[in-house]
């Protein structure tokens, strides 16, 4: 079948294809550059092991050790995935020139110069995140840390994470999503529940003091159920993420991250429910298999759900602040970016390539609504996903692997693990 037969089928239901297609690549989804080396960053000993509720499992040959493979490599990934991109950065990815390393307390915004660079000359904007992680004052708690000098370096990191946020979004034009996310809990049960959670929350207001332009900076707070050495408790639970963010409106917005609630519970449901109270909320697609396992993101009824909800609420138009989150090292770490931010613009086409049912379900019509939703899964979208592939100048599905194999046989087995 061609383009112009699926889009005629497409018309039927009363979907314009091509106002759809129009609409995703005017789409911003940022692109997480810690799948590239393993979530290794440049500011502490590439060699590490990685602390803090962070783990990654593999490896595959060829990760990147330094800024300029990165770079290159987020290049390949990027000439392969159609729509628009972000940069999405850790902390501890500065990148230091003559003048020396600085800790994370210490960071400046000159340290993301090459950055700015690297995104200026690719028309990129750049989201931001503190590191609270993989660091050798990240070994126990971090911002509700019983200890103050502990409790004051994160916190002196968090506000000099606002200030080189307010940087990439003046030099860059666009607006910096900032997330604050840490891996503070305790791996069995607490006698203290209320103490450091107390702690969290007035240094992240502390944090928060920091000035900047709301406009322009966008600080998140993202929850997490458990993680590796947290079992029992952890400090930023959903509660107290969203009632943070629900308690400070002005100057700060919930990030939703898909892998960290319970199994049962699903994220797709509660997009709208947030967008019923708060203007903007934030999220970090990836896929979990029975625990925050950051998978590569597939085309999974959750990522369609993700996506649907997120056009049906009108988050394209920039109240949902879309992003990527996983780090596989099991697999060939280009070809696991692509994967999954593909997924991402196949599931946002699909939801926008889907006609509008809400008069059946309004009308009491389920019969109905069953019948025209299950025919949906048979549509020929194959065919428009390739017409947007082909508008966005990248390989369609079935044409981008062997670009991937060739750059790992000239480029990514010279680096060995």
């Amino acid at each position: 079948m061609s383009y112009q037969e699926a889009k005629s089928r497409y018309a039927a239901l009363g979907v314009d294809t091509d106002a759809a297609m129009k609409k995703l690549k005017e789409v911003p989804v940022a692109l997480h550059c810690w799948q590239g080396d393993d979530v290794r960053g440049f500011d502490t000993d590439p060699n590490k092991p990685l602390t803090g509720g962070i783990q990654t499992t593999g490896n595959y040959p060829g990760r990147a050790r330094t800024p300029e493979e990165l770079m290159a490599d987020l290049d390949m990934v990027m000439s392969l995935c159609p729509g628009t991109k972000k940069m999405n950065l850790h902390a501890s990815y500065a990148v230091f020139e003559d003048d020396g390393w600085a800790d994370r307390d210490a960071l400046q915004p000159k340290h993301f110069q090459k950055w700015v660079d690297f995104c200026k000359e690719r028309g990129l904007g750049c989201d931001f995140n503190p590191t609270f992680f993989s660091h050798p004052k990240a070994t126990g708690l971090t911002l509700s840390s019983p200890d103050p000098q502990i409790r004051r370096f994160w916190i002196d990191h968090g506000k000099a994470c606002i200030r080189i946020s307010n940087y990439l979004a003046e030099a860059l034009g666009q607006p910096c999503v900032m997330n604050i996310w840490t891996g503070d809990g305790f791996k069995d049960i607490p006698v203290d529940r209320i103490g450091p959670r107390v702690r969290y929350k007035e240094a992240i207001d502390e944090i928060l003091s920091e000035p900047f332009d709301f406009e322009k900076v966008k600080p998140c707070v993202e929850s997490k159920v458990f993680g590796i050495g947290v079992e029992a408790y952890t400090v930023g639970s959903a509660e107290f993420s969203l009632s943070y963010a629900a308690m400070n409106k002005d100057r700060c917005i919930p990030l939703m991250d898909n892998g960290h609630y319970h199994p049962t519970e699903v994220v797709s449901d509660k997009i709208p429910a947030l967008l019923t109270f708060f203007p903007e909320i934030a999220l970090h697609i990836t896929r979990p298999i029975r625990w925050d396992s950051d998978h590569v993101v597939l085309l999974d009824d959750e990522t369609k759900e993700l996506c649907k909800e997120i056009v049906r609420c009108g988050g394209l138009e920039g109240s949902v602040k879309i992003a990527l989150d996983y780090f596989d090292a099991s697999i060939n770490r280009i070809a696991a970016w692509t994967v999954g931010f593909r997924n991402v613009q196949k599931a946002l086409l699909m939801a926008l390539c889907t006609p509008d049912l809400t008069a059946l379900q309004n009308e009491g019509s389920w019969t109905e609504l069953m019948v025209a939703q299950e025919e949906l899964k048979t549509m020929p979208f194959g065919e428009i996903w390739t017409e947007y592939c082909r508008l966005c100048g990248v390989p369609a599905d079935g044409a981008w692997l062997a670009a991937v194999k060739k750059y790992e046989n000239d480029i990514l087995s010279k680096r060995g693990f």
